[in-house]
């Protein structure tokens, strides 16, 4: 009887019905780029893209739920996300070879790619505010484990700022590029940059993502001594990975890439 229950009590923290409206998101995913650039059915991209966000957000917000309310920590969530970084380690990796293969293959002609309106100051404050954004939600972490949740909840908060104000300053500069004809398909240096900044500026996105789910649970008092430690240091984590990779693509896709 006992060895019965005892896998019951296994089977309620085995089993989980979350991941499966998460992965069912990210399928939808590259069904809404196809829907939108090989089909040519912006409509059916747009209702792929929205389905794929709700059950994104749907599927983490009870995933989370699920863990803090009868979950425990089983202390892999660090070494799950160092196999995370690496794999997305790859990802830039890929997208560095593509860039600097068509800059060695294109070299003669590359020069008449660089637009005019690209300014070598953007990428320099936009690294200051990465920098200052690590200070901060190191600061985050460190408030944690001595457990001032609430000072904690603040630099997360002020974490946030940073990276939203990075987003702004780096869209607003991608509309000035776009508008002076530098596009994703005007050549092979537009689609370089764009594809490096924008898949960049998709892992600032998820870091705020991240970061809205830990406010949560540091000002709801679900994270503490007890939980919550494994998720704040893997945030951190993501995030100073977030800012040392932004080195590699501002100096890949603006110094390099500018130069004559």
């Amino acid at each position: 009887m006992a060895q019965e229950v005892h896998h019951h009590h296994l089977g309620e923290h085995e089993y989980s019905y979350w991941p499966l409206p998460v992965g069912l998101a990210v399928l939808l995913v590259p069904l809404t780029f196809i829907a939108l650039m090989v089909w040519q059915k912006p409509m059916l991209a747009l209702i792929f893209g929205g389905v794929s966000l709700v059950l994104f957000v749907i599927g983490i917000a009870g995933w989370i739920q699920e863990f803090f309310s009868k979950g425990h920590e089983e202390g892999l969530g660090m070494p799950a996300m160092m196999f995370f970084i690496v794999s997305e380690v790859v990802i830039f990796g890929t997208m560095f070879a593509g860039f600097y293969m068509a800059r060695v293959t294109h070299a003669e002609v590359w020069h008449q790619w660089v637009p005019k309106g690209i300014n070598l100051t953007i990428p320099l404050i936009l690294t200051f505010i990465l920098w200052a954004s690590s200070a901060t939600i190191a600061i985050a972490e460190k408030l944690f484990e001595k457990g001032k949740n609430a000072a904690s909840a603040l630099f997360v908060l002020l974490t946030m700022v940073l990276g939203l104000a990075f987003m702004a300053i780096h869209i607003k500069e991608w509309l000035h590029l776009w508008h002076e004809g530098f596009t994703l398909s005007s050549n092979m240096y537009g689609t370089g940059f764009y594809m490096l900044t924008g898949i960049h500026t998709s892992h600032i996105v998820v870091g705020l993502l991240t970061m809205l789910v830990a406010l949560f649970l540091l000002l709801s008092g679900k994270a503490n001594e007890h939980k919550g430690h494994t998720y704040i240091r893997a945030i951190t984590l993501y995030w100073h990975f977030v800012d040392i990779m932004w080195l590699l693509v501002a100096s890949s896709a603006y110094l390099i890439g500018s130069l004559a």
